[in-house]
């Protein structure tokens, strides 16, 4: 079997193309999410603080004071940007919580789907009872 034909059976496989579709979807998914929190829930816990943009803050090294950290950063001085960190560990936490959320949503309509067949449909009896339905039926006969 030649490398081509090996490649083509690879990617035929279902698990492969549900892999590439989830991956496509969960880029798609990605985007959305990041715009909510960037475009909605950022600004809203900024105006809770007071304002604070985190990606701001820093500590200079070189022992001068910078108004701002473009200023540091066009003095060429050396900064630890911790504003950054915090704001990078702020949209992973918004971001897995917004996700979360909507799996939670997500999972509540499939559970409640699935129960809903569930009731509609009576359990069919098991053998015993099959069978002791028959033995009493059997002796309601007359002549038994």
């Amino acid at each position: 079997m030649g490398m081509v034909s090996e490649f083509k059976e690879f990617i035929a496989r279902g698990n492969v193309v549900d892999l590439a579709v989830a991956v496509v979807i969960g880029g798609a998914f990605g985007q959305i999410t990041t715009a909510l929190v960037d475009g909605v829930i950022t600004p809203v816990i900024g105006l809770a603080l007071g304002r604070v943009d985190f990606s701001q803050l820093f500590i200079s090294l070189d022992g001068n004071e910078y108004e701002t950290l473009a200023a540091a950063q066009e003095a060429a001085a050396p900064v630890i940007t911790y504003g950054a960190f915090i704001q990078t560990v702020l949209d992973f936490l918004l971001i897995a919580f917004v996700i979360f959320m909507m799996l939670r949503a997500y999972n509540r309509l499939k559970k409640k789907q699935e129960e809903a067949p569930a009731e509609e449909k009576p359990a069919e009896p098991s053998e015993e009872v099959v069978l002791l339905r028959e033995i009493r039926d059997a002796l309601r006969r007359p002549g038994a």
